[in-house]
């Protein structure tokens, strides 16, 4: 049969029409922000530092050559090594150490985001020292892990935002009287393996997204961690650490890379007037860079030491990640 075009428009209304749907546009989801961290070592702001910081009538001296290095990343952390007090007699020799106040000026001027408290110099002014300490890093907008007004606080650690994401600072340290005290003073975190996965576990249980745990421990001058060290650092891995900074060798020590985490045993110095020996006047900042809650990468950048100034070493780096565990030296 031959239809008409008359007789086609019935057939034609017959017939269902659907229209064709515009294809759905699905949003790519974006990728995750970086954060990049850097982590020093020992910076001890007393003694022959102090002294030659008011020679130079400028205490941010100490690291101002670092300074638009540490500047540049999100998060910087270095240990303590002296606590600040206003009290009592300046201190320029001597194993007792006592920052003076103004010192507060290399940290600021750096960008220093966050201090270790915990280690064994900590209580060098007493108990008006740690509070102190506490008190005056708080006023210029530093955070301090390790060390609080209670045990609790100190064993909570502190939290970093970042990116979206927060980044958990707890640190510890195997000794906190330098010789000078009987007593244990529990506003300073010690070296617990226990307490210290405790601690990482109700840090990653919801206040933070990422933990870091500094340590500060290992025998002094010692090229290589001791067992102390290692257990400690291996067990905060377990616990879900991402990244261990160790100090106190005052030189540097190997780095492990450990699960889905990284182990610096010890950075060695980062300000220190210790000329006695050549390998006490090199450190290293550990780089880590995280995807989202993820570690990426992680290097090693040395620094050379300069009449107790620190900067970047002519020296390349070390991708740590990039370089098998079983090739770091032991």
């Amino acid at each position: 049969m031959i239809l008409t075009r008359r007789a086609l428009f019935p057939v034609l209304a017959a017939i269902p029409f659907h229209r064709t749907a515009s294809p759905e546009i699905i949003p790519q989801p974006k990728p995750p922000k970086k954060t990049r961290i850097l982590l020093g070592g020992d910076v001890m702001l007393s003694r022959h530092v102090g002294r030659l910081a008011r020679e130079r009538h400028d205490p941010a001296s100490p690291l101002r050559d670092l300074a638009p290095v540490l500047r540049s990343a999100d998060i910087a952390f270095v240990n303590l090594e002296a606590p600040f007090s206003d009290r009592g007699r300046v201190m320029e020799r001597g194993m007792v150490f006592k920052a003076e106040p103004e010192m507060i000026a290399a940290l600021q001027n750096a960008g220093v985001t966050v201090v270790s408290t915990a280690n064994n110099h900590a209580r060098d002014c007493d108990r008006y020292g740690v509070e102190f300490t506490l008190s005056w890093l708080n006023q210029h907008g530093i955070l301090a892990a390790g060390s609080a007004a209670t045990a609790e606080a100190a064993h909570a650690g502190v939290v970093v935002e970042r990116n979206d994401l927060r980044f958990g600072f707890l640190a510890y340290t195997f000794d906190q009287s330098n010789g000078n005290h009987q007593d244990v003073d529990d506003r300073i975190a010690s070296m617990d393996v226990p307490s210290m996965q405790a601690d990482v576990a109700k840090m990653l249980a919801g206040r933070a997204h990422v933990a870091i745990v500094s340590m500060h421990a290992g025998a002094e001058y010692r090229p290589h961690p001791n067992s102390q060290q290692i257990e400690f650092a291996h067990a905060a891995i377990e616990a879900g650490a991402s990244v261990v900074a160790g100090h106190h060798p005052h030189v540097t020590q190997p780095w492990e890379r450990r699960g889905n985490g990284v182990i610096f045993y010890s950075l060695g110095n980062l300000v220190f007037d210790q000329f006695q020996r050549t390998e006490t006047q090199h450190g290293a900042l550990a780089e880590v860079v995280f995807s989202g809650k993820t570690l990426e990468s992680a290097a090693l950048l040395p620094v050379d030491i300069v009449g107790t100034i620190p900067k970047l070493s002519a020296e390349n780096g070390t991708n740590v990640l990039a370089r098998d565990a079983s090739s770091a030296s032991r």
